[in-house]
């Protein structure tokens, strides 16, 4: 056992009570060993060893470097170095992990599971059970959310698994609350110490990062992580040299993994702490600072990362006067502050977590006469919607009504691969895919329709239901008769599709990792009142506008941005795992563990500016990661601006505003 939770036996039963009464004959014999909580303390106890290959507990260590940061901040005019510590947070999904595993009489195994990751899920019990892929599926029921906490294999499906052989009888295993602060996979938490300099005008000459994150007992999504955070200090603003140092360090906690904007979050509160401070040295205001350092289309970073769309500056642009931030900024009553932070995220991620050269994203698209349009994926809806978005990218591509698509996602053996939902790649990778497809449906049907009309098929369009010709609309064949000459001549109507991201990035460590084929913008104005009482943080207003390129269901856009700033809140305010000398956790429920509710939500006006990305489908970019960037630094520079406090260390509890308020009265 590394970490105070971790599962070392697992029995099966006809039912709950009797499987605990097994449990508790089950008889074993631990020996105490020293317990390491703290990232500093882990690299320097060489005698302690959480495993015994890894010296000083380092798991990985990482550098990057670019230009001439020291020379840079040299020539600086205004130089600021901080450090920040980030807190250890979970997902708080509502759904548990839970899986239900099942043999058939030849030997087949099929799991259904709370996964985002059906493939890699799919590939790990083959290696774990040794049995060939496909005699093992893979099906993910509407079972709710993850935001990354169910983007590793978990041991309720393994144990499934491996019982269901055991006993010859389908298994479930579902956590309960505790089970899955112990799985864990969270945020996280990171000491950092980070050094920016300015010129006179404010503009970014070098930023120089230093960062060390607590990856719990065992290694996970950690290289990832580590690398994440090194690639977001590029973005969204324009760093011409750059240095990073990042260490991932083992501890006798859950282990940490990817959680909502992996690796964005910890460095964007720091950075854009940073640059609200700078701003007042540099003598312009906090918005002037990000306007004249956000990046534009067609901006490459000093780490080879390509931008090819951005509206970023639209997006401060819009925040900022529909805030009232510059009127407000600096000039409200003592106890009320307004904080703007801007954020971005990758949108179609360009990394896989093994070596493969399979398309990153496919799907089918069958027609017929008896089921109309079937679309086959094998992307996951968690609840982001994405089953409706693919349905509306299809029927657009087709010219048909979306809620005539039918969708079939998130099972292995029913749909063709996809990597799973993470870095928020879906619509844009599995749109990729189903524009390709589609155009191959509508070679079929418009060759048979241009026969009919007496038209050339590159002159062809299909909606409504009509597939016509765009320079004489009333030549037009009806859709479903088009489909019904095309399967009576040729037999089955069918198109495919696929997407790979660019393979792109450079030759320094972690080159591959933060590279993307786009990115979503969003930034945020925060308002807050701090009750000088109490020292309780109480969000009262947030503007966000976001660039998530052509918004294909705007609906859904307006509730990723709503969830995002309300985690982001939690992150902020309340939420931080406790852990006990011994290793246990203090508080692994919902009731000790507080996360915001719809009792602390506060007014909330978001806009999707006017964007259209052309290198996406549709012009679509994310919208799920993006807006939970700008969160935490929007609300750290709202309280500053209240009390004339920063912090630094989150969260930022009311304990916290109470004693920076007494040490500011004695001055």
């Amino acid at each position: 056992m590394r970490y105070s939770g971790e599962g070392v036996a697992a029995v099966a039963a006809v039912e709950e009570e009797t499987a605990e009464e097994a449990l508790e004959l089950i008889t074993v014999e631990y020996e105490p060993l020293p317990v390491l909580l703290d990232p500093l303390e882990a690299m320097a106890r060489d005698d302690v060893r959480i495993h015994e290959n890894v010296p000083y507990n380092l798991m990985y260590e990482g550098n990057q470097e670019f230009g001439d940061p020291d020379g840079a901040l040299a020539r600086s005019a205004y130089v600021l170095e901080k450090e920040f510590k980030t807190s250890y947070v979970n997902h708080a999904f509502l759904e548990p992990h839970a899986a239900l595993a099942a043999f058939s009489p030849n030997g087949e195994l099929t799991l259904y599971a709370s996964t985002q990751i059906p493939h890699y899920l799919h590939r790990t019990l083959s290696l774990v059970l040794q049995m060939p892929m496909h005699k093992i599926r893979v099906s993910v029921p509407t079972v709710g959310g993850g935001f990354g906490g169910k983007g590793e294999v978990s041991s309720a499906e393994l144990c499934a698994a491996l019982l269901a052989r055991k006993t010859g009888r389908p298994v479930k295993v579902t956590y309960e609350r505790s089970e899955v602060f112990a799985q864990h996979k969270g945020r996280h938490p990171c000491l950092i110490k980070m050094k920016i300099g300015v010129d006179k005008d404010g503009l970014i000459q070098a930023v120089d990062f230093d960062n060390i994150l607590d990856g719990g007992a065992y290694a996970g999504w950690g290289i990832v992580v580590l690398f994440y955070t090194a690639a977001m200090i590029h973005l969204p603003y324009k760093v011409p040299n750059a240095r990073f140092r990042g260490r991932r360090v083992f501890t006798n906690k859950p282990t940490t993994g990817a959680m909502r904007g992996l690796g964005g979050v910890q460095p964007r509160f720091a950075m854009e702490s940073m640059l609200d401070e700078l701003a007042g040295l540099a003598g312009i205001s906090p918005y002037e600072i990000r306007m004249r350092n956000a990046v534009e289309s067609g901006y490459t970073t000093k780490s080879n990362v390509y931008v090819p769309h951005s509206e970023f500056k639209k997006c401060l642009q819009t925040a900022v006067e529909k805030s009232g931030y510059l009127e407000k900024h600096g000039k409200l009553p003592f106890g009320r502050g307004i904080g703007l932070a801007g954020g971005y995220y990758i949108s179609g991620t360009a990394y896989t977590l093994y070596m493969s050269y399979k398309p990153h994203s496919s799907a089918m698209i069958r027609v017929d006469t008896e089921a109309g349009v079937t679309l086959y994926c094998g992307a996951t809806d968690i609840g982001q919607g994405s089953d409706t978005v693919m349905a509306q990218m299809a029927a657009e591509a087709l010219g048909v009504k979306y809620e005539d698509v039918h969708v079939v996602s998130g099972d292995t053996t029913l749909a063709p691969f996809d990597l799973g939902s993470f870095a928020s790649r879906v619509t844009y990778g599995t749109g990729q895919a189903i524009k390709m497809a589609a155009a191959e449906i509508n070679k079929k049907l418009f060759a048979i329709a241009a026969a009919e009309l007496g038209v050339r098929a590159e002159h062809l369009t299909a909606k409504d239901y009509r597939i016509f010709s765009r320079f004489e609309p009333k030549k037009a064949l009806d859709w479903h008769q088009a489909v019904e000459k095309y399967i009576d001549a040729q037999g089955p109507l069918v198109g495919v599709g696929h997407y790979t991201p660019p393979r792109t990035g450079g030759k320094f460590q972690g080159g591959k990792i933060g590279q993307s084929p786009t990115f979503g913008f969003s930034a945020q104005v925060t308002e807050v009142e701090v009750d000088l009482e109490t020292g309780r943080v109480k969000v009262l207003k947030v503007t966000e506008a976001g660039d998530c390129g052509q918004a294909i269901n705007p609906m859904s856009v307006e509730g990723q941005v709503e969830g995002s700033i309300l985690m982001g809140m939690g992150q902020a305010l309340y939420e931080e795992i406790k852990v006990a000398p011994d290793g246990k956790i203090l508080n692994p429920n919902l009731h000790d563990y507080k996360i915001p509710t719809a009792m602390e939500l506060p007014a909330i006006d978001s806009t999707i500016v006017e964007s259209y990305d052309p290198t996406a489908p549709f012009g679509a970019k994310e919208s799920g990661e993006g807006p939970i960037q700008p969160v935490i630094p929007a609300i750290a520079n709202a309280v500053a601006d209240a009390i004339g406090v920063r912090f630094t260390d989150l969260p930022i509890t009311p304990e916290k505003v109470l004693r920076a308020l007494k040490e500011k009265q004695r001055g």
